[in-house]
């Protein structure tokens, strides 16, 4: 007899079934491989077709409406910022720019007049400062800490308290009749004209360039979206031609509509932005170009009139680096001419008889200054110190009324540019407003009817 081995009794099994995570890897290959299949069925049947490409078609026309609504709305905020941020913030430099400049002229013509500064020249200096710090608050509120502009700023907020008691400082001592009150207010003026104006110049360019980068921004094309929409406008084509060759049915309204919902939405993108370009294009060019030029002609006459009653005040005191003249004389020439060349460019940039006229009473007023600016130098080389003063800063037949004549058109002639340029820009903007909303509503108006368009055909096999 055989005994088992004493390691106890052995069971023999058959294999079965695997269990656990095995077959799961089966299962999903056998599941894939199901719906494969069926895709295959379905798209070799018409209703399959057509459920497959009414899907593909209101993808495409939804993604037309996203892709629009996007670009179109980058554009519009970009317009928008031309009207309400850049432009304003250009415009807000150069008057800082200006209020500086004029509260030099301001304080230089106050100390020619004597001890006794007049009341008005105390109180449009005062005027001056005070807007040119407002305006400095407001910049730098609107501004980025870490850009060039915020620099600036910073920079002329430290100097303006520092020129301002530099000009009290005159004002004392011209009371007292201390000729240290001229060297004061020499002193004062190469401050404001060798940092503080350089810093305005630095934030105006600074503006102007974002004002040209955002400009730029909104002028772009959507080529994107204007290339989505021929996308779809081409594919909606093919799904009409086909179903015209199969049914022989010349429309289907719901396709129908789809096709007019997306060629509104292209001809509303091509021609909104195409109005919006044109109207910023203008804006720049016949607007934001001639208030840069009258910008820089009305500092250099401010520049030019501080230089002319500096002269009276350092009575030589100032020469030139190589001691042939006077310094603020030769100041005073240059800017002239410079304001002459700005003048006659800004006169050729003026596109109606509003924006010429005052260039033209401006250019006037420069040739009578420049007149009466050689008599008073001629009354004053012949030692009529009175005389001078009287023709520089007299109420009658002086430098002081024709520099006011000039200032006041030049102030004309940005007013009206300046209403030029926020007209044309607002148009550009108005052009682009509603298109992001409405590429998005008609995108899904036009994928609806897509899917009704096609579940019509599909009604057609039931």
């Amino acid at each position: 007899m055989t005994h088992p081995p004493s390691g106890g009794s052995q069971t023999l099994r058959t294999p079965g079934p695997v269990s656990g995570h095995a077959g799961v890897p089966a299962q999903r290959a056998t599941t894939w491989a199901a719906h494969t299949q069926r895709l295959r069925a379905v798209a070799t049947t018409e209703p399959g077709r057509l459920q497959i490409i009414g899907a593909v078609l209101a993808l495409l026309v939804v993604a037309f409406g996203a892709v629009t609504t996007l670009e179109t709305s980058q554009r519009a905020s970009s317009a928008d910022d031309v009207v309400s941020r850049s432009q304003p913030l250009s415009a807000d430099a150069a008057d800082i720019y200006r209020f500086l400049a004029d509260a030099d002229t301001t304080a230089a013509s106050g100390f020619l007049a004597g001890a006794q500064e007049p009341e008005a020249a105390q109180e449009q200096y005062r005027k001056d400062i005070e807007e040119a710090a407002r305006l400095l608050v407001k910049a730098s509120g609107s501004t980025d800490s870490a850009s060039a502009s915020s620099r600036e700023i910073a920079t002329l907020n430290k100097l303006l308290p520092v020129y301002t008691g530099l000009i009290e400082r005159a004002r004392a001592n011209n009371r007292q009749g201390l000729p240290l009150g001229g060297a004061y207010l020499r002193y004062a003026n190469q401050k404001m004209a060798g940092e503080m104006l350089p810093a305005a110049e630095r934030l105006y360019a600074a503006e102007t360039g974002r004002l040209e980068s955002d400009s730029t921004d909104a002028r772009q094309w959507p080529l994107w979206s204007i290339g989505a929409g021929i996308v779809v406008l081409g594919a909606l084509g093919w799904m009409q031609r086909r179903t015209y060759r199969r049914t022989n049915r010349v429309l289907n309204h719901g396709l129908l509509a789809a096709t007019a919902a997306a060629s509104v939405a292209v001809v509303w993108l091509a021609g909104g932005h195409t109005v919006a370009r044109a109207e910023l294009r203008s804006a720049m060019v016949h607007g934001q170009e001639s208030l840069d030029v009258l910008n820089d002609a009305r500092i250099n006459s401010l520049k030019a009139r501080a230089n002319e009653n500096l002269t009276l005040v350092a009575r030589g005191a100032v020469l030139t680096p190589d001691g042939s003249a006077d310094q603020y004389e030769a100041d005073y020439g240059s800017g002239m001419k410079a304001l002459k060349a700005q003048l006659d460019k800004a006169e050729r940039l003026a596109d109606d008889d509003s924006g010429s006229a005052p260039v033209a009473t401006a250019a006037d007023g420069v040739a009578q200054w420049q007149a009466r600016h050689r008599e008073a130098r001629a009354t004053d080389d012949r030692g009529d110190y009175d005389g001078a003063l009287e023709q520089i800063i007299g109420t009658e037949k002086s430098t002081g009324q024709s520099f006011q004549q000039v200032d006041a058109a030049l102030e004309k002639a940005l007013a009206h540019e300046q209403s030029e340029f926020t007209s044309a820009a607002k148009d550009g903007r108005g052009a682009l407003r509603g298109l992001p909303t409405g590429a998005a509503a008609l995108a899904v108006l036009g994928a609806v009817a897509v899917i009704v368009g096609v579940n019509r055909r599909l009604s057609e096999y039931r």
